[in-house]
């Protein structure tokens, strides 16, 4: 818990709970990628399951390649809370804020966020995979809904 005290990156924030569902689900990715390989075999199954395997592995290849280009080419090395902390850490909330602008289409907004998170010059290559990370999940979240009944229908007939 040191590293989360002397860094700004880890200074809380916010709670997960506090963020709308993109960002929280990103939020939720990092955290787990970066809780290592079995943490990494949940974000899999998980897209997976939502989105199919061919959807899920490209999804997952977002995320991998973006903690990977975040942790690479950072400002200053992030700080990532563990998956089951409730507090929303500055770093993560950065990255949930991408994610979330970017696929939604607000990519200057996105572009500012992640100049703040990586060097000015690999910025927009995490712009892109911020937008694919975040359409996926907004993806997964539409297959997880219940598909609502047309007018009149009263259940399956034989």
């Amino acid at each position: 818990m040191t590293a989360v005290r002397t860094s700004r990156g880890g200074v809380a924030v916010g709670l997960v709970a506090d963020m709308d569902r993109v960002e929280a689900q990103a939020v939720h990715c990092l955290r787990l990628w970066h809780g290592g390989p079995p943490a990494q075999a949940r974000v899999w199954n998980d897209f997976a399951t939502a989105l199919g395997p061919a959807a899920g592995r490209r999804a997952l290849k977002s995320v991998e390649t973006m903690c990977g280009l975040w942790n690479r080419h950072a400002r200053r090395p992030p700080v990532i809370r563990p998956a089951e902390c409730p507090c929303l850490g500055a770093d993560e909330a950065c990255f949930g804020h991408c994610v979330a602008a970017a696929s939604d289409g607000a990519h200057d907004d996105a572009l500012i966020i992640a100049c703040a998170m990586v060097r000015a010059d690999v910025a927009p290559l995490l712009v892109g995979l911020a937008e694919e990370l975040g359409l996926a999940l907004r993806r997964a979240a539409l297959a997880a809904q219940p598909r609502p009944r047309p007018p009149g229908h009263r259940g399956t007939l034989h």
